[in-house]
């Protein structure tokens, strides 16, 4: 079977913007911490390939530095979705009406009920804005995602005729969950898992962007927006680089995603021909 176009293209995509939050790891055309008034809002070419900022720092180094701090917070926020979520789906589908399932389901209502921004607001008073922070808001709000997808596609497993001949053979709900169902719904897991990932990115350059995200020094896509919005009509690239960086992460994760579903999906696989 052939990879879909869409994967192709997104996989691409995502891996300039990884390679660069990687290699920023390492080296960055300038440090993006030093402070250069003299070289600021040059224009792009010479020693600054892409200009510098309104405080003479490079924006190709800055815009490498900020691909890895939304990726490092995205990831870390979707990974937190799905560790808690994915189990406690699986719990809810397994005890299918029972207390249990009517306690995670209803605490996924509650948390649904606050936005990651007015969760992140409401940490922020508590402890004050930083990139961990903006994780945990984010992996909260991830959690009954993952725990509604997992049940969800769970629900439909258990009704199948192998999961009838495990319970009858005695095996425990909680075995079976983890031998049987969790591989038949990995999947699904997976490219929600994308979807979310770049939800994530999105959620992390607004929370910057109002401040309560990664704070200077740390360079933030989201930052990098918001200290350009006083100087967007003489200096717009300032606001289209950022930008620009966001919308093709997005894109290649959403394509990804896409992409994830048709090659996995047996009703959506297309046949080589």
């Amino acid at each position: 079977m052939r990879l879909p176009v869409q994967l192709i293209l997104g996989a691409v995509l995502f891996a300039v913007f990884l390679g660069a939050a990687l290699l920023s790891l390492v080296w960055t055309p300038h440090e993006v911490t030093t402070l250069n008034i003299p070289a600021k809002l040059s224009p792009p070419g010479g020693a600054y390939l892409l200009g510098t900022d309104h405080l003479g720092r490079d924006m190709l180094s800055m815009l490498m530095a900020g691909a890895r701090t939304s990726i490092a917070v995205a990831l870390v926020a979707v990974g937190i979705g799905i560790v808690l979520g994915v189990p406690l789906g699986l719990a809810a589908a397994a005890n299918r009406g029972t207390l249990l399932d009517e306690i995670i389901m209803r605490g996924n209502d509650l948390v649904f009920a606050f936005p990651s921004l007015v969760i992140a607001i409401l940490i922020t008073a508590v402890f004050g804005p930083s990139a961990l922070n903006a994780i945990l808001a984010i992996g909260i709000f991830n959690v009954p995602v993952f725990a509604r997808v997992a049940r969800g596609a769970a629900l439909s497993i258990w009704q199948q005729e192998f999961i009838l001949a495990a319970r009858v053979a005695g095996k425990h709900r909680a075995l079976i969950s983890l031998e049987h169902i969790l591989p038949n719904i990995a999947n699904l897991l997976v490219v929600q898992g994308t979807i979310q990932f770049s939800l994530g990115i999105l959620a992390e350059a607004g929370l910057s962007y109002v401040g309560l995200g990664a704070q200077p020094p740390t360079p933030s896509w989201g930052r990098m927006l918001a200290d350009a919005q006083t100087f967007f009509y003489g200096y717009p690239r300032l606001a289209i680089l950022p930008g620009l960086a966001i919308v093709l992460t997005v894109l290649g994760l959403n394509l990804m995603g896409d992409g994830l579903r048709d090659m996995l999906d047996p009703r959506l696989r297309r046949s080589v021909r």
